[in-house]
């Protein structure tokens, strides 16, 4: 793998051990939890990242259709942590297989969005991946550190109501 695509690479399986970061540890309830209106549990969160990082990187980069339904990413619910963490391997596994075809000059190529006929570079496509699984990491560690403050306020108002 070239190096630039070598770091990109690296920059996807951090993002990823940020991910892990967040789920690991957590039971069902937490993993299915949506903090508020308009806002996404975890498991949505990390079933939409492979998603659009499968997407982006598989589909338009590597011209290889995956059949995505991107809807359907924001109904996810019941996945466990281990499952979650399975997809996101295997979504890495197949995003380094792209990468691994790749040259520098592919980032000035131009692929169409399955999705919309859109035109996208390679390099605007990849930049785009990034940037949005490290947006929606941001909110997974700001759900996680929200229902973590949930749970230690319910156990400081149980310990208060029992003294």
């Amino acid at each position: 793998m070239q190096p630039f695509f070598q770091d990109c690479f690296h920059r996807l399986q951090e993002l990823d051990d940020d991910t892990v970061r967040a789920i690991e540890g957590f039971p069902q309830e937490a993993l299915d939890w949506v903090p508020g209106p308009g806002m996404n549990s975890l498991c949505v969160l990390v079933v939409h990242v492979t998603g659009a990082e499968r997407y982006w990187i598989g589909d338009v980069v590597g011209c290889d259709p995956s059949g995505r339904d991107r809807e359907t990413e924001f109904r996810a619910q019941g996945l466990d942590a281990a499952t979650l963490k399975k997809r996101l391997d295997d979504c890495l596994a197949h995003l380094r297989g792209v990468l691994e075809k790749l040259t520098t000059e592919d980032l000035e190529m131009s692929r169409v969005s399955p999705r919309d006929g859109g035109k996208f570079t390679v390099a605007w496509s990849l930049a785009h991946a990034l940037a949005h699984t490290a947006a929606h990491v941001g909110h997974m560690q700001v759900t996680r550190q929200l229902w973590d403050q949930q749970q230690q306020a319910q156990v400081a108002s149980t310990f208060t109501l029992s003294v």
